[in-house]
């Protein structure tokens, strides 16, 4: 969990924007049942990230720097796909999306409504999908 705390805990100043997200941390398969079941009263969403990759870095910040949405609106899902390589593939299997990274997926009323992957990520108008 330290690699977790360190991108959003505003440790180093690249990362202190991703404070404003109150992301959930998706590291167990058990975790998408509970998306699916809360995506029925309110919007889920995942980020996956490649803490590795440039571009998914690149397009975590230009989303949390475009993030504007009340917190009570949706659940925001962190994925790390490194350190959860499986949950990562149940994600791909269950909600029926290609693996991408970075992936937004966005999930209401147990389907995904929306995905998108790459440059296309800051874009995305989440108060569309509440």
């Amino acid at each position: 969990m330290g690699l977790f705390n360190n991108l959003f805990s505003g440790g180093n100043g690249d990362d202190a924007p991703n404070a404003k997200i109150a992301w959930t941390v998706l590291e167990n398969e058990s975790q998408l049942e509970t998306i699916l079941r809360d995506s029925k009263t309110k919007t889920q969403v995942i980020f996956k990230h490649s803490t590795t990759c440039g571009i998914s870095r690149m397009a975590l910040n230009r989303f949390t720097a475009n993030f504007s949405l009340a917190p009570n609106l949706a659940t925001m899902y962190f994925l790390d796909l490194h350190a959860f390589r499986k949950v990562s593939n149940t994600v791909a299997a269950k909600f029926n999306v290609i693996h991408q990274s970075p992936q937004l997926i966005i999930i209401r009323n147990g389907a995904v409504v929306f995905h998108t992957s790459h440059g296309a990520i800051p874009e995305v108008n989440l108060e569309t999908y509440v």
